[in-house]
C-alpha cells in the first residue's frame, strides 16, 4: 500500500491537495498554499528555500496565518550565518540520492546549536517544524517547512501522518509553482517586434503594435495624434524592413487576429 493511501478519503486532505494545485503559478502562492494546508494540518506559518553548500541560501516564499508575519526575519537570521552550522537536513543526503523525498521533523529545542534555538525559535516563539525536503542535481536541497508556533502546541500525531502523506505531492507542486515562477513573461508584440528587426523606429513600432491589437488606421492617427497619411506610412516602411506586404503576414509572424 502506497504512502497517500490511507488518506485518500480524508476530505481535508484532498480539499487541502486541490487548493494545492490550483495555486500553482498564481501571485499569492504562499498565502493560498498556506491557507490549503491549514485543512488537514495547522501551521501558523511557512517557508520554502533552497541551501547550498558553499553558497547563502535563498528564500522562495513564505507566509503567515494568524500570527505577525516573522518569516523574513527568521530567513535573514539563518542567512547571515546559522545556514552554515544547520545540520538538521544532514538525514537527506543519508536517505537516498538526489531527488529522493525526506519527511523531516524538529522540534525548536533540537535547534542544530544554540544561536539557532534562540535567534529564530524562542525569539520568535516558533516550536516546531515539519519540512520535505530533496536535494537536486546540482547539489541544492529544496526545503519546504511548516511551523508550530507556541500558542499552538506540538503537532498531533495525526498532523504528522497527514504531512507524511501529502509530503511527495507538496514537493512536487512547490516545485512546479518555482518552475512558472522562473520562466520569463512571454514577450509583447512590441518586443518581438524590436527583437526581428532592431532598425524598426519608435513610431513604426507604435503602429505596428497597435494594428496587432486589430486598431484601425483612424484609431491609431487619434491615439498617436497623427494623420492617417503619416500612420500609413509608418506602416509601410515597417512592412518593408519585415519583408511584409499585407496585415494577414502580421499577425501571421507575430500575433494572432483579434476575434
Amino acid at each position: 500500500m502506497s504512502m497517500l493511501e490511507p488518506h485518500r478519503g480524508d476530505a481535508a486532505t484532498q480539499r487541502a491537495l486541490h487548493g494545492l494545485i490550483g495555486a500553482i503559478g498564481d501571485g499569492g502562492f504562499a498565502g493560498a498554499a498556506l491557507e490549503a494546508l491549514n485543512g488537514p494540518l495547522q501551521a501558523a506559518s511557512w517557508s520554502v528555500y533552497r541551501v547550498w553548500r558553499e553558497r547563502a541560501p535563498v528564500l522562495h516564499c513564505s507566509a503567515s496565518r494568524g500570527v505577525a508575519d516573522t518569516t523574513g526575519d527568521c530567513f535573514r537570521a539563518y542567512r547571515d550565518g546559522l545556514y552554515r552550522r544547520d545540520r538538521s537536513f544532514d538525514r537527506v543526503d543519508a536517505a537516498g540520492a538526489p531527488g529522493h523525498v525526506a519527511v523531516l521533523h524538529m522540534r525548536g529545542e533540537d535547534a542544530p546549536n544554540s544561536d539557532h534555538r534562540e535567534q529564530i525559535y524562542r525569539r520568535h516563539r516558533v516550536l516546531e517544524r515539519l519540512s520535505v525536503a530533496a536535494r537536486d542535481d546540482d547539489g541544492s536541497l529544496l526545503a519546504v517547512n511548516l511551523y508550530h508556533h507556541d500558542h499552538q502546541g506540538p503537532f498531533s500525531g495525526v498532523e504528522r501522518e497527514r504531512f507524511e502523506a501529502i509530503a511527495p505531492l507538496l514537493m512536487a507542486t512547490v516545485k512546479r509553482h518555482l518552475a512558472l515562477a522562473d520562466r520569463p513573461a512571454p514577450a509583447g508584440p512590441r518586443e518581438s517586434l524590436q527583437r526581428a528587426c532592431p532598425a524598426l523606429t519608435a513610431r513604426e513600432l507604435d503602429v505596428c503594435e497597435r494594428l496587432l491589437r486589430g486598431w484601425s488606421h483612424d484609431g491609431i492617427a487619434a491615439d498617436l495624434g497623427l494623420s492617417v497619411a503619416t500612420v500609413k506610412t509608418y506602416r509601410s516602411r515597417a512592412f518593408e524592413r519585415l519583408g511584409l506586404h499585407f496585415r494577414s503576414e502580421l499577425f501571421a509572424r507575430f500575433g494572432s487576429t483579434p476575434g
